[in-house]
This record gives C-alpha cells, sequence and structure tokens, in this order.
C-alpha cells in the first residue's frame, strides 16, 4: 500500500506514488507541445537531466528528437514505463550524480513545491548538475493558475483534464485538485502548491545561483535559467 504524503493524494485504477500520481494515467498523458518547446531551447543532441521523468510522457519525444536523456524518478513503477532513457530511482533533492548535463529539466511545476525546502533542494539539484554554459528548463504555473477555477480542457488525445480546486492551507500554500476523465476510466490528484510571482520566482532562481536569461513562451510558464554571474 502506498503511503502518500500530507497534502498529495489520488484514487484511480493503478498505481500511486507517494505524491498521488497515479503510474497509468502518466502513462497515458500526451506530451503536448513540451518536447517542441525543450528541443528549440537545447543545443542538439544535448545531454539532458530530466528530473521528474514520470513514466516518460516528454522523455520519448526527447529521444525520439536525438537527445540523450538521463530519466530521474522516485517511483521505481515509473521508471519501469521509460524506454530508451539512462534511468536513476532517486529523490530529485537528494541526487548527485557527480555529472554536468547541457541542459537540467524542471518540468511538471515541481518548482511550486509547497515545502520551501523541498524547493530549494530541487534548484540546488538543477545547478549541482548544470554544465558550464548549460541552461536549467524550467516549468511555471500560469499567472492565473489558482484563481481560474474551475477550469477544463478537453485534450486532443480523447481525455479531459479539470482543475476544480486551490483550497489555501496557509503559509502561501494552495491544495489544488485535479480530475482527469478518461472515456474508460477516471483519475484524481491532490497536490500542494506555492504560488510564486516573478519576484519570487526569480529569488528562487538567485539562492540557488541561477537567474532567467530567457522566457521561452508568450505565457510565462517556460523560462531558459543559467548560472548567475
Amino acid at each position: 500500500m502506498t503511503t502518500h504524503r500530507e497534502g498529495y493524494g489520488g484514487t484511480g485504477p493503478g498505481a500511486l506514488t507517494p505524491d498521488g500520481c497515479a503510474v497509468e494515467l502518466y502513462e497515458r498523458l500526451r506530451a503536448g507541445e513540451e518536447p517542441g518547446i525543450i528541443a528549440a531551447a537545447s543545443p542538439p543532441g544535448a545531454r539532458v537531466l530530466e528530473l521528474g521523468c514520470g513514466a516518460g510522457r516528454v522523455t520519448h519525444p526527447l529521444l525520439e528528437r536525438g537527445f540523450a536523456v538521463t530519466a530521474v524518478d522516485e517511483s521505481a513503477e515509473m521508471l519501469e514505463r521509460v524506454r530508451g532513457a539512462r534511468t536513476v530511482r532517486s529523490a530529485i533533492e537528494e541526487l548527485d550524480l557527480g555529472e554536468s548535463f547541457d541542459v537540467v529539466l524542471l518540468g511538471s511545476f515541481l518548482v511550486h513545491a509547497g515545502d520551501v525546502e523541498v524547493r530549494r533542494g530541487l534548484l540546488r539539484t538543477c545547478r549541482r548538475h548544470l554544465a558550464e554554459g548549460g541552461s536549467v528548463l524550467v516549468q511555471r504555473e500560469g499567472a492565473d493558475y489558482h484563481e481560474r477555477l474551475p477550469r477544463e480542457r478537453v485534450d486532443p488525445g480523447g481525455y479531459t483534464v479539470r482543475i476544480v480546486s486551490a483550497t489555501p492551507l496557509g503559509d502561501g500554500v494552495d491544495q489544488i485538485h485535479a480530475v482527469y476523465e478518461f472515456p474508460d476510466a477516471r483519475w484524481t490528484q491532490t497536490f500542494l502548491s506555492r504560488p510564486l510571482d516573478d519576484a519570487a520566482f526569480r529569488a528562487a532562481l538567485a539562492e540557488a545561483g541561477l537567474q532567467v536569461a530567457e522566457v521561452l513562451t508568450d505565457d510565462g510558464v517556460w523560462v531558459r535559467a543559467v548560472a548567475a554571474s
């Protein structure tokens, strides 16, 4: 039986990770535009360290584009679904491979971890593995992620994603409740998220020795960071 972290959970078919992610769900989700955004911001054939790879939703399209991906996740069940990449089972904040990478990828809004110390650990891991002249690609929440609720998105893959609510828990942390509806299955997920305005985001990067070099998307969700000068 999976023990969920406090504030995190999930329901639905199949195995669940400690943060409430359903393995079968993440195996089904499409990558969408994310691999293209990452590829456009990365040197051809770059060595990529993907932190929190899940079931390979983004990993596999990056491999197809010729990148050498080291995929990290704390869930053995998730890593079993990853094909063709070097895989490492580890909590992100504890990772120390003794290697550097052209691109370090911190997607899935992980920078919004509810626990400030976890966020600091995530960003330190990014900086620790960053090669000279390399980039950290960070996925942020949209500006109104916690306010424009409930909302839903019908994916071209034939499923619906609903962000149902964001419940304030104090100290700037919200508990997010999401629902994923497929024709043959339904999953829910709850997780903690700490909103970061632009100043707070840049301050968090700076604390880890990073700085924003470029905003990659018009909505500000994807950002390229580099070692602070």
